[in-house]
């Protein structure tokens, strides 16, 4: 059979072949794909809405426009997810990878948000999209630089750094007054027991359903302890529209320039998630589908500005998903879209899963993050383990770590150069890749 020369990972190197019940292409019933797609929509709801209700809280805006804010992420991060699975002409790489707005887009949008408002925030969006797009046409040159000791370096990277955010929803949420309460802790342990006995001895959908099936356990097991609050509930409104250009839009030559670090740093991160994602998928990426992934984000980006929305960017989270459930099917997560869409027209939907108790999502979350990092190192089993490749992976990851478990090692860089260096996953990959190519081959 005549190997494919576009295929960036080959299929020795994608290791040891986990159970994948349901592939790429397969389409589950709908009485199955829909809480599978439910769990993904899990997984993604916080980070998704994190990112509005930051800025907003931060520029002091009022709660009418923190809700509606938090709507049109939702609505776009669903709308980018469904194009990025379903796949659209050259956009979308049509792989199962959700899609939502990063933290790596706080710092800018809060700098331009506070000398020109929304309407500044939307305009650099926007404006500096156009830098992933052009990116994403140079993508088979660029992958060269990713051999699998760079490749798995950063899928475990992705898992690693996010493992914190885990630990602290765990704990009962970063800052809160009862952080690591042995309520919290019992909590997210139950829920990790819970997705471990369904997912070792589970069969079907019973197996493929242990993260959500845990979740909805840890909803039921958090009301005895007084942490379901259902209040959110009962005050979100029934129906709300994401409009385009609301709040208006405003172009700005140095806000653009102020977004465009961080454009550099989803593009980077973004080749890694979609790297994971058919790794974890028993999926031979190709560099057309890498290519078509960056564009959706660049495009996913621009309309998000125009509705109202921050930049939207793969998420990291999702990845674990795959080899805990075995489904790896974007046929599930093009309904995780179609939801996330619901829920920013229906605030009450998306109300309904943010009430979900911290402790919950991290018992889930340490488990899922976790099988991320897993990911990383079944690829970097298949790497030759000479000096060389060791010094890459292991310094690496040592820089990549730092910036995170110490990220006060950043506080005397100059802003444009912290912003970028401040995400693990980017610090690490960039040392991966420079390493790569400064070490000579025979070290």
């Amino acid at each position: 059979m005549e190997t494919d020369t576009k295929t960036i990972i080959k299929e020795e190197e994608v290791g040891t072949k986990e159970e994948i019940t349901y592939k790429i292409n397969d389409k589950p019933p709908l009485k199955i794909a829909i809480p599978l797609a439910v769990q993904h929509l899990l997984a993604a709801f916080s980070g998704i809405v994190a990112v509005p209700l930051v800025v907003g809280g931060v520029l002091g805006l009022p709660f009418d426009q923190m809700t509606f804010l938090v709507n049109a992420a939702l609505f776009m991060a669903g709308l980018t997810t469904f194009i990025q699975a379903y796949g659209i002409g050259p956009v979308g790489a049509k792989l199962p990878c959700v899609m939502g707005t990063d933290f790596t887009f706080v710092g800018p949008s809060i700098a331009v948000g506070s000398t020109l408002g929304l309407p500044g925030i939307f305009g650099a969006t926007v404006g500096a999209s156009f830098v992933e797009m052009i990116l994403s046409r140079f993508t088979k040159k660029l992958l060269k630089y990713f051999p699998p000791v760079v490749t798995g370096t950063v899928v475990t990277l992705i898992g690693l750094t996010i493992l914190p955010v885990a630990v602290d929803w765990a704990a009962g949420g970063y800052g809160a007054a009862d952080y690591g309460s042995l309520r919290n802790i019992f909590l997210a342990l139950a829920v990790m027991a819970i997705i471990i006995v369904l997912n070792q001895w589970g069969k079907g959908f019973t197996r493929s359903a242990a993260i959500l099936i845990g979740i909805i356990c840890g909803y039921l097991i958090s009301i005895p302890f007084g942490l379901l609050d259902i209040s959110k509930l009962t005050s979100a409104s029934w129906l709300d529209f994401p409009t385009p250009i609301r709040y208006g839009i405003k172009f700005s030559i140095p806000a653009i320039i102020a977004f465009i670090p961080a454009y550099l740093v989803t593009t980077v991160e973004t080749v890694g998630d979609l790297i994971a994602v058919a790794d974890a998928s028993n999926h031979k990426i190709t560099s057309d589908e890498l290519s078509k992934g960056l564009l959706c984000d660049g495009v996913g980006s621009f309309l998000a500005g125009i509705f109202n929305a921050g930049p939207n960017t793969s998420f990291s989270q999702n990845v674990g998903i795959i080899p805990i459930t075995g489904v790896a099917s974007r046929f599930v997560v093009m309904i995780t879209g179609i939801i996330l869409m619901l829920a920013g027209i229906f605030p009450k939907l998306g109300a309904l899963v943010a009430i979900m108790p911290n402790p919950v999502l991290g018992g889930a979350g340490i488990i899922m993050f976790g099988m991320i990092a897993s990911s990383g190192i079944k690829i970097l089993k298949n790497v030759e383990f000479t000096r060389r490749n060791m010094l890459v992976i292991a310094i690496s990851l040592g820089l990549g770590l730092a910036v995170v478990v110490r990220p006060n090692i950043l506080q005397y860089f100059p802003s444009a150069v912290k912003t970028v260096l401040e995400s693990g996953i980017t610090t690490g990959t960039l040392t991966a890749l420079l390493l790569n190519i400064l070490l000579p081959k025979n070290l």
